[in-house]
């Protein structure tokens, strides 16, 4: 568990790592008291760039808790590993603290919503809170008061020198509170991908990035190679 609470970072999160330029086209450092999101559908690879900026953040002294909805706490462990992003010393320096709706084993737990994982003690002693992914735990067939009232909790969570990333998929939500969302959120990455000469090309595309440190381009091309981590296409920045 995290042993004190989050100092407050008037300029925002560092991100930056030696192996790759993300953070020289993308502001930085990422925003404080923020609502960050990842939008992407299934294969995207929104859940990648969640955990390169996870990387990025604890390698440069933030505490973390990472709320994952896809896979168990040792499976999210080992894709970090398999990717170049050793984590073990931030778990056992208590810098990076880990939860999974599956448990270390594949046990899932039915009737856990957003807000139940937000209630966590961790949430209050962390810099940075992740859920990937969150729209699998979003509540579904809300009145329009009801979906500000999730913007509200969601702002309530950023409100204490803390930000709080989701990433989504929109094929699981309901559209007009995603479009809430994406309207509230100070970061807003929205991931394209498609062919080009056979080969398949990820695209961020950076939509919104309010209060950035430095440039940020209007898009980001990127891949992942075993053991490198996240590489910048720099033929794909723009």
């Amino acid at each position: 568990m995290f042993d004190e609470a989050p100092k407050p970072v008037e300029d925002g999160y560092e991100f930056t790592l030696e192996q790759d330029s993300l953070a020289n086209a993308m502001g930085l450092r990422l925003p404080n008291r923020s609502l960050w999101m990842i939008q992407g559908e299934v294969g995207s690879g929104k859940s990648l760039v969640s955990q390169r900026l996870v990387f990025g953040l604890l390698e440069n002294g933030s505490k973390v808790l990472v709320i994952t909805t896809e896979l168990t706490t040792r499976g999210w462990i080992e894709q970090m590993e398999s990717i170049g992003y050793p984590i073990t010393e931030y778990i056992a320096s208590g810098r990076l603290l880990i939860f999974s709706r599956f448990g270390v084993i594949a046990e899932s737990k039915d009737g856990v919503g957003l807000f139940d994982v937000l209630e966590s003690e961790a949430i209050e002693k962390s810099d940075v809170v992740v859920v990937d992914s969150a729209s699998a735990l979003m509540p579904t067939g809300l009145e329009t008061i009801e979906q500000v009232n999730v913007l509200q909790k969601l702002r309530r969570v950023c409100s204490e020198s803390r930000s709080l990333l989701l990433t989504i998929d929109p094929t699981e939500m309901d559209a007009k509170l995603l479009h809430k969302l994406r309207s509230s959120c100070e970061v807003l990455l929205d991931m394209k991908s498609g062919f080009v000469g056979g080969d398949i090309k990820r695209t961020i595309v950076v939509t919104r990035f309010l209060r950035a440190a430095g440039p940020v381009q209007s898009s980001v091309g990127w891949r992942v190679e075993p053991y490198m981590g996240f590489i910048v296409d720099i033929t794909a920045v723009s």
